[in-house]
């Protein structure tokens, strides 16, 4: 089986440098382009299920997907992003004067295991998608696509790896990327990581296109 991990387009927050996590925000223009560059890189592959937060940013990507493979998106509320408390909406800056003590922690080894202030850890995004993630493991689904969010994204990287969470800034995830990890006789194997090469053509100044 192979799982590719999509995540969502760009948003005003994500443009803007702002916190973001369960706040229901829709794409940008840019974002829904992202999205259908997203759709057409894997209208050819076999994907048969797809999976998606409810969150619209998600959803949107997901819809795109399912409407140039033809299939029914699953919304699924273990996929939604985690969720980042009192820090919603605010710039680094902002952030950093009004939870030192927080950051300190974030930054520190006991990253996984310190929640956002008033949200919830990485250890908690863990513990909601594993029982999903052990049922894509032994799917008999060709191609599964989940479309997600950066920290849950993280998280299940880790997870599949056999790496703790605490491990989640070893990942990049990019606005509208393609990760692929395919599944064979209980062998995992890495097809490629935070692809973002079906962008080229919206930002040639960064893909080089």
């Amino acid at each position: 089986m192979l799982l590719y991990l999509i995540r969502h387009g760009e948003t005003d927050h994500n443009r803007d440098g702002l916190g973001l996590g369960r706040a229901d925000v829709p794409l940008t223009p840019h974002g829904l382009a992202q999205s259908e560059a997203v759709a057409r890189r894997l209208a050819s592959e076999p994907v048969s299920r797809i999976l998606s937060s409810p969150l619209q940013r998600a959803a949107t990507v997901a819809a795109a997907i399912g409407q140039a493979r033809g299939v029914e998106v699953e919304l699924r509320d273990e996929l939604a992003e985690m969720d980042i408390g009192e820090t919603e909406g605010l710039a680094f800056a902002e952030m950093r004067a009004r939870f030192p003590e927080f950051l300190s922690r974030w930054t520190g080894p006991a990253a996984a295991a310190t929640p956002m202030p008033g949200g919830e850890s990485l250890d908690d995004v863990r513990d909601r998608i594993l029982p999903l993630l052990a049922g894509l493991r032994t799917s008999s689904e060709q191609a599964v696509a989940l479309v997600s969010h950066n920290f849950v994204i993280r998280v299940m990287l880790c997870e599949l790896l056999g790496l703790p969470s605490s491990s989640f800034r070893s990942f990049g995830v990019d606005l509208a990327s393609v990760s692929a990890i395919s599944f064979d006789r209980g062998r995992l194997n890495v097809r490629f990581l935070n692809d973002c090469c079906h962008l080229a053509h919206l930002e040639p100044s960064r893909y080089g296109a």
